[in-house]
């Protein structure tokens, strides 16, 4: 009876030993992963101009500041009609009419009213805006006085279509990392795994050509970016 008990015990802790060594077998697979990052890039264009010409016209009077702007916003439509910019793309935003003789600081000598306004362009031909704003000089020769007060002094060009090409991207960037992990786990001798975790990451819109003190949105050509984090049990 002793000699069945005593085998019955031994059975027992074989099995248990057994079980134990299977289940930190399996922890520590289920610990060994590896993190990749997929990068997706692709080259847009922006398909929406917004811009914003401001001017400045001065007078000792209010009604001489006045017919001095009114020649200046003339001079800004005709010139913009020149280049093939239609009226429905402009509009009259920002005005501000400034009374210097309300500041006491103000030398009584130089007296003047001042009138800035803001007309902005806005359109989804961004060729006929870009081209525009490189002729913009012509505004400057025929006296039209432009501030960049409360903006950019150019167009801003922006690009709206960021959801129809997301999908792609991310499918792109997955399987950047599938591929990168894969390459790991070969490097490392070892069998890829199910996915373990992921993350998208986020969307970034970059200048195509970037340099110090260029914003992304003085570039009508972009580059959209985005990095996923992904991880993949190792077998």
């Amino acid at each position: 009876m002793k000699v069945i008990v005593a085998l019955i015990l031994g059975f027992s802790a074989i099995i248990s030993a057994s079980l134990i060594s299977d289940g930190l077998t399996d922890m520590r697979t289920g610990d060994r992963y590896v993190t990749v990052k997929g990068v997706a890039e692709r080259e847009v264009s922006a398909d929406l101009a917004l811009w914003p010409i401001r001017f400045v016209a001065t007078g000792s009077s209010l009604n001489d500041a006045q017919e001095k702007a009114r020649s200046s916003r003339n001079a800004i439509m005709a010139f913009l009609k020149l280049q093939a910019i239609s009226d429905s793309a402009v509009e009259l935003q920002r005005l501000d009419v400034t009374d210097t003789r309300a500041n006491p600081y103000q030398d009584n000598n130089e007296q003047k009213f001042i009138i800035s306004q803001t007309l902005m362009v806005r359109s989804e031909d961004i060729e006929k805006i870009r081209q525009a704003a490189q002729g913009v000089s012509e505004l400057v020769d025929s006296g039209v006085v432009l501030s960049s007060d409360y903006g950019p002094s150019g167009p801003t060009y922006l690009f709206n279509g960021l959801n129809d090409i997301k999908p792609a991207m991310i499918a792109e960037a997955t399987a950047s990392a599938r591929e990168a992990a894969s390459q790991f786990a070969e490097d490392a001798k070892t069998g890829l795994g199910d996915l373990r975790r992921a993350n998208q990451g986020v969307f970034q819109i970059l200048a195509r050509d970037q340099a110090p003190g260029i914003s992304e949105q003085q570039h009508p050509i972009k580059t959209v970016r985005v990095v996923s984090t992904v991880e993949y049990y190792l077998r």
